[in-house]
């Protein structure tokens, strides 16, 4: 049987993750997943005081994660329709490890491996990443108010906790391929030739999937 695309793009907040979703599931033909961002109660007040308001926010993505990952899995792969996503689940760890007490991160952790170690990998992974004054340009550019607060070193902290945690990602599976996009040298939304050589590096690398499939 074919392999089913299950494209998932990642990367520190204000990156881009859901521009280039929208367009390669379009071009694609996939479903587009994106995740629940301005709908946790909880954002706001986290931006504010991390320390007091992580574990609710946390634990609010990674129910709402848990569940729309399971319906793309019953309702899309399970079908044979590709899904292209936003996030992956695994993003969960990278913040919480970074924002939560060390008592409450362990019964995070807990809880999420009882969750999340039989989602569906996903078959590609995108990883966008840039310095630090390209993602708070594009923070400022999207004028999202609830991002107001963000601390230029807790961005600064989150980009490079992605680096170590794709590095990581790559090492655990090999079998995965992980395209990095330069968010510094690459403009995929105003600039038509980036977006290109994106479909194309994103059309190889499904063809051999197909390929590797029907062996």
């Amino acid at each position: 049987m074919a392999e089913v695309p299950f494209i998932a793009i990642e990367g520190p907040i204000g990156i881009g993750k859901t521009s280039l979703a929208e367009k390669l599931s379009a071009h694609f033909g996939c479903h587009l997943l994106k995740e629940i961002v301005e709908e946790n109660p909880f954002l706001g007040k986290f931006y504010d005081n991390i320390e007091e308001w992580s574990f609710q926010t946390e634990m609010f993505f990674l129910c709402n994660r848990y569940k729309q990952l399971e319906d793309i899995e019953q309702y899309y792969l399970n079908q044979n329709k590709g899904v292209i996503a936003d996030y992956h689940i695994f993003k969960n760890m990278i913040f919480a490890r970074r924002t939560l007490p060390a008592d409450k991160f362990d019964k995070y952790k807990q809880i999420y491996h009882i969750l999340a170690d039989d989602m569906p990998l996903p078959n590609m992974m995108i990883y966008l990443h840039a310095s630090l004054d390209t993602i708070l340009e594009r923070i400022r550019l999207r004028g999202r108010e609830i991002e107001h607060n963000i601390k230029s070193s807790y961005l600064a902290q989150l980009a490079q906790d992605y680096e170590d945690y794709m590095n990581e990602f790559e090492r655990r599976h090999p079998n995965i391929p992980v395209i990095r996009i330069n968010g510094d040298d690459v403009d995929f939304v105003n600039h038509q030739q980036d977006l290109d050589d994106i479909i194309d590096h994103v059309g190889q690398h499904l063809a051999n999937l197909q390929a590797i499939a029907k062996r």
